[in-house]
């Protein structure tokens, strides 16, 4: 079906079901799905839909955000990365007399002091700043949080792991993604207490996450801006 309210308009899918309320539904393409009671009338569909039209627009816009991918970075003054899960420009400062490149953040800009404007030579400047930051915020986190665990880590790492955000093993060691310094404080939190608590259960049964949920009763929020903006934390 085809709706247009405030001057908006968008394609859904109208199914009713046996149930008693209604709700939207918005799958990983965007497609959407109104789910309505049998007995229940297309206007009222139709009224429903529009008690719900900002946050339908808000889905559907980080649908296309995401599922238009991400352009090639440009490693040049004004292209943007994620800090703390906040974007900020570059700001290349070129210095042939400095002994080595290094990434400062200051203000709202990431200044990047550079013994030339390669574009190879300012990815690594940027990879090296998030691996130094990555493993003082998670150091730090699980300093915070280590009262709520009688067991420590025997060591702390920070890896370049495509297919995980963080590790721990049978002898405690925690390993993390450095990529989790581009996300916000909330979801590295998450992901260093996820890893933590893999030290008292070291698979994913209903006690682990029941200890997850414990320490952090809002963890499924923070898996969800993983599973939606992870395509953003590129270097």
């Amino acid at each position: 079906m085809i709706h247009t309210f405030l001057g908006e308009t968008i394609g859904f899918d109208l199914n009713y079901k046996k149930r008693k309320t209604m709700s939207i539904f918005i799958d990983f393409y965007g497609q959407i799905e109104v789910r309505v009671p049998k007995e229940a009338s297309e206007e009222s569909a139709l009224r429903f839909l529009e008690e719900k039209w900002d946050w339908v627009q808000t889905k559907a816009k980080e649908v296309k955000e995401r599922t238009d991918g991400h352009k090639e970075k440009v490693y040049d003054h004004g292209e943007i990365f994620l800090y703390l899960g906040k974007a900020y420009p570059i700001q290349i400062i070129e210095d042939n007399n400095i002994k080595q490149d290094k990434v400062v953040f200051e203000g709202d800009i990431l200044y990047i002091y550079a013994r030339s404007t390669e574009d190879d030579r300012i990815k690594q400047a940027l990879k090296h700043f998030y691996y130094q930051q990555c493993k003082a915020l998670v150091e730090k986190r699980i300093r915070i949080h280590q009262s709520s665990f009688k067991v420590k880590p025997r060591s702390i790492g920070i890896s370049n792991d495509k297919s995980t955000w963080g590790t721990c093993d049978s002898k405690f060691q925690l390993t993390f993604n450095w990529k989790l310094a581009m996300a916000p404080l909330v979801v590295i939190d998450y992901v260093v207490v996820h890893e933590m608590c893999h030290m008292v259960h070291l698979n994913h049964d209903r006690s682990f996450w029941r200890l997850v949920g414990k320490m952090l009763p809002d963890y499924e929020q923070q898996q969800n801006w993983l599973a939606l903006s992870s395509w953003k934390m590129i270097v």
